[in-house]
């Protein structure tokens, strides 16, 4: 069943997020994921997080399964060692459900 995380974050470097997104997603795709919905945001009116939220996406895989398969993964966690990690300040999971 496919299944779709919302997720809000913090990003404090965009050139350096933008090269994450472009090096995770051919692995991304390879696990059967990708993003549904991509925003950056002007303005928040309530939030619940202990930081800002600037961006919000919905991601999505194949399954729960795919999806932690492709958290897990060591490639992925190299490229988000090396470009998430020093771009993102904070994030939220807004939401997870199976579609």
């Amino acid at each position: 069943m496919p299944h779709e995380v919302v997720v809000g974050l913090h990003v404090t470097d965009e050139p350096t997020y933008q090269r994450y997104r472009d090096a995770m997603a051919p692995l991304l795709a390879a696990h059967g994921g990708g993003f549904r919905y991509d925003f950056k945001i002007a303005e928040v009116l309530k939030s619940a997080s202990e930081h800002p939220i600037n961006r919000v996406f919905a991601i999505y895989f194949e399954s729960k399964a795919r999806m932690e398969s492709f958290f897990a993964n060591p490639e992925y966690v190299a490229i988000r060692t090396r470009y998430f990690a020093p771009s993102v300040a904070g994030t939220t999971i807004l939401g997870g459900y199976d579609r």
